[in-house]
């Protein structure tokens, strides 16, 4: 199984706005202040998973990750599918920066799963069981 990562996407108040960006070059690299230590693990199928409003919803594959710069100028660049796959919401506190994501990954949805209900209410169904 592949180490993912999980990160806010910080100014996305939704998924459509994320697809619509994710489009655009400077979208598909995100930009981070330090390397992970286990980017081998991740650049082997791993995907970086976006939290919007409190839920992870999405997530994007990982291609590369590599540092730029050197000493204190250095930083790292994720270079990201500009697919963004819908997952199953699940809930999840603000954090800062990136963390690894490897247990209790959300399952991805299916296409008939991923509908245009608005986020909050997908949340709350899947919260009460009913969906």
């Amino acid at each position: 199984m592949p180490l993912n990562m999980i990160k806010l996407c910080v100014g996305v108040s939704d998924v459509e706005t994320l697809e619509r960006n994710a489009e655009r070059s400077d979208w598909r690299i995100v930009h981070t202040r330090m390397t992970p230590k286990r980017a081998a693990e991740i650049e082997d199928g791993g995907s970086l998973y976006w939290v919007i409003k409190g839920s992870v919803l999405c997530r994007q594959p990982i291609l590369d990750i590599s540092t730029v710069g050197e000493g204190a100028a250095s930083r790292c660049e994720i270079k990201l599918e500009s697919r963004v796959i819908r997952t199953a919401p699940l809930a999840r506190r603000p954090f800062q920066g990136w963390r690894y994501f490897d247990k209790d990954v959300p399952p991805d949805l299916t296409a008939a799963e991923a509908t245009d209900l608005p986020g909050d209410l997908v949340r709350e169904l899947r919260e009460l069981g009913a969906w």
